[in-house]
């Protein structure tokens, strides 16, 4: 899989399964743009209260959904997980269109929740042992950036369809709910055409049909007219059946057999969700607090914001394949934190508009986005085959729990303290100096004890627990030279 070039197939893949970041990206931006709807009367008039919890739901959702079907992915496969967590997102979401009161769309918020962060864990799986080594980084790290291109189109569908003037209060909102499902609709009968990945159908006992799959992919690939040099037999790999973890065990070969990796993959995690939860959620605050923009001109300063995002990971994801994964952590971790202290004292010293606000914004999180997108691809391939989806969830989980949380809620009661007569900006500029130190330390721990995976196999970077080699002292070599 990793000697093939570039083909039709490979754009199956990515066109297949990177979708998922796009219906996220769009289910957030929607429900974002319809919060002040549903508190108005003639819809379902909702408290403030109300309105944010439905945000917590769907990120409990994301939580138990990453967790439940990141063991599933491990342990039925990759296919069967990426098919069924989309269908599940697609009931949730359009269910939400025909809630009925707080309770029904909250339920319903939920479980298209769980069906998107158990997409995170089955479709990162896939296109890592699907995707050539030589490309994984810039591909696993565009897809995830896609997320942005699914917020802007969120957004620009908000401007004529939340306008009252277009479409009636109590059927713009309901409408909004069935855009993603639309488009999952068209994306899941593409994803019936992804083969199983034939890692995992190798390392668990399915060898038959692992090399039915590869067969296939190779013929499709040599009907282009491409010639494929035979494999090495030092690749070989002789395999046993997985081991059955539980917890417990789980926990022990993250932390005992690869405490190095551990570290890294946690670090990256909780500070790009630390550093995205506090400033996206608290975006449209800060603008209608300090710089007064009327809410109905926030999608206009939301645009520059999504598109910096999104080409950070497009126009910087190559340089993790060429120039390594640990250096460009570093970079762009680095960068992002320092510039983040600029604008930190610029925003302390009143020298910020709301236009040079969303500029740094957007500059900023160009090269964040890139970092924060590595983040998914360093969990995902630095710890044993048996164990990727499980790795995705656990530190996805954790990380939302300890970064995606307290961001948010630090934030907005440092903004909390502003108020029409009287706004201060210095506890908001303490949030900004705590998210840059926390973005550098990143990068450093990257550097320090981060892993060069960049090109290569999957299976070189870690030994599969079903490994013949693990008992030769694989697992140890490879923790030591990280």
């Amino acid at each position: 899989m990793d000697r093939l070039p570039w083909t039709r197939f490979h754009w199956l893949v990515v066109v297949g399964l990177g979708v998922s970041w796009i219906l996220d990206g769009l289910e957030i931006q929607i429900v974002t743009l319809i919060s002040p709807i549903i508190g108005k009367p003639g819809t379902l008039a909702l408290t403030t209260g109300q309105i944010g919890f439905l945000g917590s739901g769907y990120l409990i959702g994301q939580v138990v959904g990453a967790l439940f079907f990141g063991r599933l992915t491990d342990k039925l496969g990759r296919k069967k997980l990426f098919i069924a967590t989309l269908a599940i997102y697609l009931v949730g979401s359009g269910l939400g269109g025909l809630s009925w009161d707080y309770w029904s769309l909250l339920f319903f918020r939920f479980v298209a929740g769980l069906g998107i962060g158990g997409e995170y864990t089955a479709i990162n799986s896939a296109i890592d042992e699907l995707i050539p080594s030589k490309y994984r980084g810039r591909i696993d790290i565009a897809v995830n950036g896609t997320y942005w291109g699914g917020a802007a189109i969120g957004s620009a569908i908000g401007l004529y369809l939340f306008n009252t003037g277009n479409v009636p209060i109590n059927w713009g909102w309901r409408l909004g709910f069935f855009i993603g499902p639309v488009l999952g609709l068209i994306i899941i009968f593409l994803r019936r055409t992804i083969p199983e990945s034939p890692r995992w159908l190798m390392t668990h006992g399915r060898n038959d049909e692992a090399e039915r799959t590869v067969d296939e992919i190779e013929q499709r690939v040599q009907h282009t007219g491409v010639h494929i040099e035979p494999v090495d037999d030092d690749k070989a790999l002789e395999v046993t059946d997985p081991p059955r973890l539980g917890f417990f065990e789980l926990t022990k070969v993250f932390f005992g057999e690869y405490p190095r990796r551990s570290i890294y993959g946690f670090t990256m995690m909780v500070t790009q969700a630390f550093l995205y939860n506090a400033i996206f959620f608290s975006y449209g605050l800060v603008l209608t607090v300090f710089y007064k923009v009327p809410t109905a001109s926030l999608p206009y300063y939301f645009f520059p914001f999504a598109i910096g995002n999104l080409l950070g990971p497009l126009l910087l994801g190559s340089l993790f394949d060429s120039i390594g994964r640990r250096k460009m952590i570093l970079f762009s971790y680095g960068v992002s934190g320092l510039l983040l202290l600029v604008s930190a004292w610029m925003f302390n010293s009143g020298m910020l508009s709301a236009t040079t606000q969303t500029v740094f914004w957007s500059v900023i999180f160009f090269f964040a986005s890139a970092g924060a997108s590595s983040a998914y691809l360093t969990v995902s391939e630095i710890f044993p085959l048996e164990l990727r989806g499980q790795a995705i969830s656990y530190f996805f989980a954790i990380s939302q729990g300890a970064g995606g949380v307290v961001a948010p809620w630090l934030f907005g009661h440092l903004i909390g303290g502003a108020n029409n007569s009287h706004v201060r900006t210095g506890p908001l500029t303490v949030g900004y100096l705590i998210g840059a130190a926390i973005m550098i330390i990143g990068g450093l721990v990257a550097w320090f004890i981060g892993v060069n995976s960049e090109r290569k196999s999957l299976e070189d970077i870690a030994d599969p627990l079903s490994s013949t080699k693990r008992a030769q002292g694989g697992v140890a070599a490879a923790e030591a030279t990280a």
